[in-house]
């Protein structure tokens, strides 16, 4: 697998692209469960493959190199890349997987998307793991599926990089108590604990997708709304999470940070943070993080790097 300090991109993967279609890659046609009972039977399919459907019921959607890296963080000795996408290739052929790549005018993405089939959740049932699993979850566009891969890169940059990493969540959901709104944070959260004391990140993915401003505003609306009426333990909550918009690049960030500013979204509980998909590859987080403060003397917003202790 190629390690993080490997990767020379440019531009994130996970970044939108003129023209993206999603494209289907997987398996036409009938299987029956007779068949895949046969294959466990056998031994064609064992306990990894087990762990690589949790894995893709947990996070919905996800790459085989995030596949490698979680399956290695919780001990499974896969072996290599190839031999990981082999074991995927057989689980898509056996319909209990699927597969997408992404289609633009700049030609065919990279890398593939892998989600669950309908054999893929009557599997995860017989082993009594919660499923919510629908086949209409298959159909999210784009920029959806391209929000939690990014969020996924977070989580695990976390989980991998910062010394103090205690949990992730994948989804969770938080309400905007005067609005009567239920959202998710897009990039899930991370808790981070030293010295018996918490604090927890909340990640928001923003995306370059067709009238994504507008889509942004409507979700900090509901963000203010968390934050400005926040209580202990609200959604889970012991204390106020830092929220941190993940953008595309640098450029998104400032063009982010813009949009809010305009629309008058102000934050009083909490210091508004910006990070971008490719920081999260450099070998270590404490600079991932940026933060826009008003110049005193020239009257201007500047981009500061803000000093975060626990991520060092």
């Amino acid at each position: 697998m190629v390690e993080d300090s490997q990767i020379k991109a440019e531009v994130s993967p996970f970044a939108i692209r003129k023209g993206e279609i999603k494209t289907f890659d997987g398996q036409d046609g009938y299987v029956s469960m007779n068949q895949i009972v046969h294959k466990i039977n056998i031994g064609h399919i064992t306990d990894i493959h087990f762990a690589i459907l949790e894995l893709v019921n947990e996070f919905e959607f996800i790459t085989s190199r995030q596949l490698m890296q979680m399956l290695e963080v919780k001990g499974y000795e896969v072996g290599s890349q190839d031999k990981l996408n082999n074991k995927l290739e057989s689980l898509v052929k056996s319909k209990i997987l699927t597969r997408y790549f992404f289609n633009s005018d700049e030609g065919k993405g990279i890398y593939r998307i892998y989600c669950l089939e309908k054999m893929g959740k009557y599997l995860l049932g017989t082993r009594e793991i919660e499923c919510k699993w629908q086949q209409s979850d298959n159909t999210k566009p784009v920029a959806m599926i391209k929000k939690r891969l990014a969020g996924n890169q977070v989580l695990i940059a976390y989980l991998q990089k910062v010394k103090v990493f205690d949990s992730y969540t994948v989804k969770p959901t938080l309400k905007a108590k005067v609005m009567g709104k239920v959202f998710k944070a897009s990039g899930g959260a991370v808790k981070l604990t030293k010295s018996n004391k918490s604090i927890e990140f909340l990640f928001e993915v923003i995306r370059r997708e067709e009238n994504w401003q507008t889509k942004l505003i409507e979700k900090m609306k509901f963000y203010k709304d968390f934050y400005d009426n926040f209580v202990p333990m609200d959604s889970g909550f012991e204390g106020l999470p830092q929220l941190i918009l993940v953008c595309e690049d640098d450029k998104h960030m400032a063009e982010t940070f813009k949009e809010i500013v305009v629309n008058n979204i102000e934050f009083k509980n909490i210091n508004l943070y910006y990070t971008t998909d490719l920081k999260q590859i450099n070998t270590s987080l404490d600079k991932s993080l940026t933060e826009f403060k008003l110049d005193p003397e020239t009257k201007k917003y500047k981009a500061y790097v803000p000093e975060v202790k626990v991520l060092g």
